[in-house]
């Protein structure tokens, strides 16, 4: 089982300190695949790949349904 995983599950069961050790683990993934996102788009797009992980991850933790099982989800 990984760290992120491991992490998920403590975010589960109400760990606050989980929650915050979450985003350090994940953040260069996310950017890597925001980048490799917005490569894609077209050659006006002014939206950077950083600002598309913080706005996902506002909506991801902000929702309050942080029933993730994985690093999939």
């Amino acid at each position: 089982m990984s760290d992120v995983t491991l992490i998920l599950q403590a975010v589960r069961r109400g760990d606050g300190q989980a929650a915050e050790e979450l985003l350090p683990m994940v953040y260069n993934e996310l950017r890597q695949l925001a980048a490799a996102r917005m490569a894609q788009e077209s050659a006006g797009q002014t939206l950077q790949a950083t600002a598309l992980v913080h706005e996902a991850w506002l909506r991801m933790v902000g929702d309050g349904d942080r029933s993730w099982q994985n690093r999939a989800h």
